[in-house]
This record gives structure tokens, C-alpha cells and sequence, in this order.
């Protein structure tokens, strides 16, 4: 929906509370025109219920105002003497109309000096989590969201099982552009899977002002572009769903290039407008390395250091095999293995391959290699072990799951470029060459109708041969190179899409541990109350947060005695 169309249901919102509430505010001892008046009716109506004339406010704030309104709707036959359960339930299932009902059915009076307390103790425990969710909400939707790493893309600076605090207000917080939807989770409902919101009505893009914009390097939390799947991380059908732009799966990256970069990758380091890209401290780079030791690699003389780290085999295929077009097909369908090396006879070949799939083309295990996902201080010191033949650095080769999926441009993972990346009110030139950069921006991220005549391209039925960008563009990545679903694979970033920016780690432990029990064992002590940015190593700020807690119950505590001694 536009904003002249949520204008116009916003009028139609006030003729409906009007008509269902003129009588009462005349009983109320106020005029039937106030009933009228968008937003002063609305504070009038405070003062009729005796509440806060601020909470007029929560009913402009999405997601906040679906559970406001319930509540408004509950005090106001309250304040004219509808108390009953029976009238709570009837005015909500008919979300408010029941208003109509006692405003022309009944002879309501109005109750000036109704007690604001509720008249049990299940009143008072409904109001009270009621008032907890709504602030909760408040606080999740607008300021700070609490963010799990469900993946290693980000390893060493953030692990699998770190559990952030993510700020929505150094970037400027987002206004949720689906209305409808069930507070304090993203896009499915706990237990049962299904969708948490309707994908209608929407509201359009908007953005709270920010206190800074995103830096080369900042790690950035955000909306995965290309989402498609109908829940995060619970769909397997393969089966295409729209989602709305803020109920897109959640990712965190490093946003190695910004708007207006040109950006290249050589043997997978980063180079911003020609310079290599330097990281801060936290961050390590991996990458994964064969290790070639002097004898077979088992449970004994795999290095200790190492045991927890990524793996994969090395394997040798017949040259014939690896240089068929046909098989190195199947091959794409079965795994991901890149060459390592070759002789007159035989391909290594290093990655993941379907165990079956290998045998029927006579794959052999090369016993004394492996491939080991390692930083430049794992790889130096692995390379001084006695036992350590070699260890070399793999390059994966071309790819066209690489964007922007341009067979000719021979990019992988580790090397392609250079790209520009779209900065809002920049002009690229279109044409058949360019268009596969920018296509799905044009088309999906600014919402044009793109349409093609041979070699003609036409932007909102009008020919075009240039585009001017209308937002900014990042290019997110992750630490973990060879282990990273980023935008090597689906391109741009749009701002639209940005959530947050991680600022603290609240607890961190090993989130694959067997049982809970494990996981207790498993925590990161060192890890809790840790800032994600900053230069050096992390300091964790635990002992202070804990010392708090505890000045804080204490403190509850003792005024709780006091007020008891002086009953």
C-alpha cells in the first residue's frame, strides 16, 4: 500500500470510531464532534479511560498498536460499566465493533471514578504481561533485538552459539513494513511453523534517523535478499514463497565493500578501489588449506590443535573422469571438489562428494591428505610440525553459481571482479553487458517493470540506456571464506534490507553439544557481556553486569522488608 492509501484507511478508521463512540463521549460529558477529530480524538479518549495521554503515541507505532488497541478497546466499555469477561471477549473478537453495540443499544453510563486496578488476581497477571509484551515489543521492534549465530561465516569474531544484542538505532531504526503480525518473533510461530504475519496490507519503506552509517568492516545484521524459503532455517521443500522484505531470513556479514566502492577478489582477499583490505584485529580470516603429511592421517596423528576444526578429504579420480564435461556435471550435482593437482594418470581433488556418488566413479581417499579450514596462525603453525610435508592454500575454480552468474566472466569464489557497487544517485550505463550486475535491482530491490525488445531495454515502458541507483548497496562477506553462503553468490546488499548492527554478546556457549547438560559445560565464560567491535582482544564485562544484578535484587529485597515493617 502507498502512503495516499494508508491515508485514506486512516480516515476511514476515524469515520468508523466516530460513528461507534459520538454517543459516549457525550456521555462522558464531552462534545460528538470530538469523537471526529483524527489524533485529538484520540487524546480526549485518554482522558475519558484516565490513562496516560502518551499512549496515543503506541497507536501510530506498527506492531506496538496491534496490541494497544485490544486494550483501548477493553478500557473504554470498562469506563461505561462493561466489565464482564463475556464483554472483554466480544468487543475483541469483533475487533472493537462491539462498541457500536453499547454505544446505540445500551443505556451506558459513564463512570468518571472507576477504579483503575483490576478486580482480580488474573486481571492483575493478564495486565501486567500484557504491559510486559507491549514494552518488550517496543524495545525489540525499535532499539535493540536479540540475534542468534546459527552459522561459522563469521568465525572467531562471532561463533555458533553466540547470543547478540543487535542496535537498530546506529543505523536508523526500521518501521515494520508488515502491520500484521505476532510480536516478539520473525516469521513463524513457535511449535506450530506456520507463518507469524500476513503478507498483506504492507506499509512502505521507512527509516527512523541513524547515528552512523555502515563502515568498511562493520559486521552488519540484515535481511538475506534472495530469501525465498518459507520459514529460517526450517525449510527444506525447495519450494518458492514471497516474503515480505522485514520477514526475510536474518544474516549477519562483514560489510567489506560500501556504496560507491569498486570491489575485487584476489586469491579470496578483498581489494577496495585497487587497495587490499585490511581487517581489524578480531576478525581471522580461513580458508581451507591440504594439509600433506609424511605418513597416513588418523585419530593419533591428526594434530590435537586442529581436532574441533572443519574437515574435508582429499581424494584422486582419473584425469579421463575430471576432464569429461559430462562427469565434471554430475560431479556439481554430487559435491563441491576443486582440483589440487594432477600427473599423467590421476586428479586430486579436494571438498565434499556423495559417498555413493564416489564409488561408482572409482574415487580413491589420498590417506596422507586432508583439507583443514584454517586461519594464517593455525597454517603457521601446523607448517612446523614434524610431520607436515606441506600445506597449501586451495583456489577454488570457476563457478556460475557466482554472481552475477555471467558464465563468461570465469569468477569464483576466490577471484572475480572487479564490480562497482550501486550508491544511491549514481548512473551506470545499460546494456546487455552491464544489465546482469544490475538487473535484479532495477527489477526487485527499486521495484521498476524491466522489459526487453532484442537489444532494446525498456524501465517502466520508457527505453532506457542508463539507471540512476535510487538507494545505497553493500557487499556483505563473510570471515570464513570457503564456508560462506554471502554475496559472492546473490550480489547486493540494499539498505532497505539492514536490520542492525551487533553491539554485545549476552551468552555464548556450544550450541552443538549433545545434551544440555553438555551445553551448561560447554559455556563461554570469557565470551559473555563482550562488545563485537573495538580493536584488541575482547573484554568481557560479565563480573560487571553480575555485580549490578546483584546490587539490584539486593536492593529489591530489603525495600520489600521495609514496606512489610511498615505494615
Amino acid at each position: 500500500m502507498t502512503f495516499t492509501q494508508w491515508f485514506i484507511f486512516f480516515l476511514v478508521i476515524q469515520v468508523i470510531h466516530f460513528l461507534g463512540t459520538w454517543k459516549l463521549y457525550v456521555k462522558a460529558g464531552r462534545k460528538a464532534w470530538e469523537a471526529a477529530v483524527p489524533v485529538y480524538n484520540g487524546i480526549v479518549l485518554m482522558q475519558i479511560i484516565n490513562r496516560p495521554k502518551w499512549w496515543v503515541l503506541l497507536l501510530f507505532i506498527p506492531i506496538v498498536n496491534l496490541l494497544m488497541f485490544p486494550v483501548i478497546w477493553i478500557e473504554t466499555i470498562r469506563s461505561f460499566g462493561f466489565f464482564k469477561k463475556i464483554d472483554s471477549f466480544l468487543v475483541i473478537v469483533t475487533l472493537g465493533l462491539y462498541i457500536f453495540y453499547i454505544n446505540y443499544a445500551t443505556d451506558a453510563t459513564y463512570n468518571e471514578d472507576r477504579s483503575l486496578k483490576p478486580r482480580s488476581e488474573l486481571g492483575e497477571w493478564v495486565s501486567s504481561i500484557t504491559f510486559a509484551i507491549i514494552a518488550a515489543t517496543l524495545v525489540h521492534t525499535y532499539f535493540m533485538q536479540p540475534f542468534t549465530i546459527p552459522t561459522s561465516s563469521l568465525e572467531k569474531s562471532l561463533l555458533v552459539g553466540d547470543y547478540l544484542f543487535v542496535s537498530k538505532f546506529h543505523y536508523g531504526a526500521r518501521v515494520p513494513s508488515t502491520v500484521i503480525a505476532a510480536p516478539m518473533v520473525h516469521d513463524s510461530l513457535p511449535l506450530v511453523g506456520t507463518a507469524s504475519y500476513l503478507k498483506k496490507p504492507q506499509l512502505p519503506y521507512t527509516r527512523l534517523p541513524g547515528l552512523q552509517s555502515i563502515k568498511n568492516n562493520d559486521i552488519v545484521c540484515f535481511n538475506w535478499p534472495t530469501d525465498s524459503l518459507a520459514t529460517m532455517w526450517g525449510d527444506t521443500s525447495g519450494k518458492f514463497t514471497y516474503k515480505p522484505v522485514d520477514k526475510k531470513t536474518n544474516y549477519v556479514k562483514r560489510a567489506v565493500g560500501i556504496a560507491g566502492d569498486s570491489l575485487e577478489l584476489r586469491d579470496g582477499y578483498v581489494y577496495i578501489n585497487g587497495k587490499k583490505n585490511v581487517l581489524p584485529y578480531r576478525a581471522k580470516i580461513q580458508f581451507y588449506y591440504t594439509y600433506e603429511a609424511k605418513n597416513d592421517i588418523d585419530a593419533n596423528s591428526f594434530p590435537k590443535f586442529l581436532i574441533k576444526k572443519e574437515k574435508t578429504g582429499v581424494y584422486r579420480i582419473l584425469s579421463e573422469y575430471w576432464n569429461n564435461s559430462k562427469i565434471q556435471k554430475a560431479i556439481k550435482e554430487n559435491g563441491n571438489l576443486s582440483k589440487i593437482g594432477a600427473d599423467s594418470l590421476y586428479t586430486e581433488v579436494a571438498g565434499g562428494i556423495n559417498p555413493n556418488f564416489a564409488r561408482r566413479l572409482k574415487m580413491e581417499s589420498v590417506a596422507n591428505k586432508i583439507n583443514i579450514n584454517l586461519t594464517q596462525d593455525e597454517v603457521e603453525r601446523l607448517r612446523k610440525l614434524p610431520q607436515t610435508v606441506a600445506v597449501t592454500k586451495i583456489n577454488y575454480d570457476a563457478d556460475n553459481a557466482i554472481f552475477p552468474h555471467v558464465e563468461s566472466n570465469n569468477w569464483s569464489q576466490d577471484n572475480f571482479g572487479p564490480i562497482y557497487i550501486p550508491k544511491a544517485g549514481a548512473t551506470v550505463k545499460l546494456d546487455a553487458k552491464s544489465l546482469p550486475y544490475y538487473e535484479q535491482i532495477i527489477k526487485n530491490y527499486e521495484n521498476n517493470d524491466l522489459t526487453f525488445a532484442g537489444d532494446d531495454i525498456f524501465i517502466n515502458g520508457k527505453k532506457a540506456d542508463t539507471y540512476t541507483f535510487k538507494q545505497d548497496y553493500y557487499w556483505l562477506m563473510g570471515d570464513n571464506r570457503h564456508n560462506s553462503l554471502d554475496a559472492r553468490y546473490w550480489g547486493y546488499v540494499p539498505f532497505d534490507h539492514v536490520l542492525g548492527k551487533p553491539v554485545m554478546i549476552w551468552w555464548s556457549w556450544d550450541a552443538n553439544a549433545a545434551s544440555f547438560g553438555e551445553k551448561i559445560k560447554s559455556i563461554r565464560w570469557n565470551r559473555l557481556f563482550t562488545t563485537v567491535g573495538g580493536d584488541g582482544e575482547p573484554v568481557s564485562y560479565r563480573y560487571l553486569v553480575f555485580a549490578l544484578i546483584a546490587i539490584y535484587i539486593g536492593y529489591s529485597y530489603f525495600k520489600g522488608k521495609k514496606k512489610a515493617a511498615k505494615k
